[in-house]
């Protein structure tokens, strides 16, 4: 006999899980953030991508407006960042970094179980379920935490060791 279960039980881990595995993903990405040289921070890139800020800046945007978007049902808007707008030093990205941290503290026990297996419009544009916003939230962070370290070995700086979260 199968066994049946409700959408909210069906996840394969709790929330409080996921959100101590992203913030493990944020604390690793915060750390690359923090070694890189200034002004290269905002300066440097290879093959024309967009310097790491501007990644950096991305990657809190959309984990602060997600997150508030996730808990309140209302999408704050999320704009591209090419790295023309926006803090730029190493110092001020951390200090935005830190903020956002705080904001998914602050929202994440807002979001009731049954929020993740809901679906939504992310942004006002992307339709889906909560649970796949979410991946790819973290996704897209290892996405550009891979092109940063690949940034500070271009530079000559040892990024941190990723498996360290």
């Amino acid at each position: 006999m199968q066994e049946t279960t409700t959408p909210a039980s069906a996840l394969v881990i709790d929330a409080n899980t996921f959100l101590t595995h992203w913030q493990g993903h944020r604390g690793l990405t915060r750390r690359l953030i923090a070694a890189f040289p200034e002004p290269e921070l905002s300066r440097f890139s290879v093959g024309g991508m967009r310097p790491f800020s501007a990644m950096a800046l991305e990657l809190s945007d959309i984990a602060s407006a997600g997150v508030r978007g996730i808990a309140t049902r209302e999408w704050p808007a999320v704009h591209p960042h090419d790295g023309s707008t926006g803090p730029t030093s190493r110092d001020a990205i951390l200090e935005m970094w830190d903020a956002t941290t705080a904001v998914l503290e602050e929202m994440w026990p807002r979001i009731p179980a049954g929020r993740f297996v809901e679906t939504d419009t992310a942004f006002g544009q992307f339709p889906g379920r909560i649970c796949d916003f979410l991946l790819y939230f973290v996704d897209n962070e290892i996405h550009h935490r891979g092109q940063g370290y690949v940034y500070l070995r271009a530079l000559g700086v040892a990024p941190p060791n990723f498996y360290e979260r």
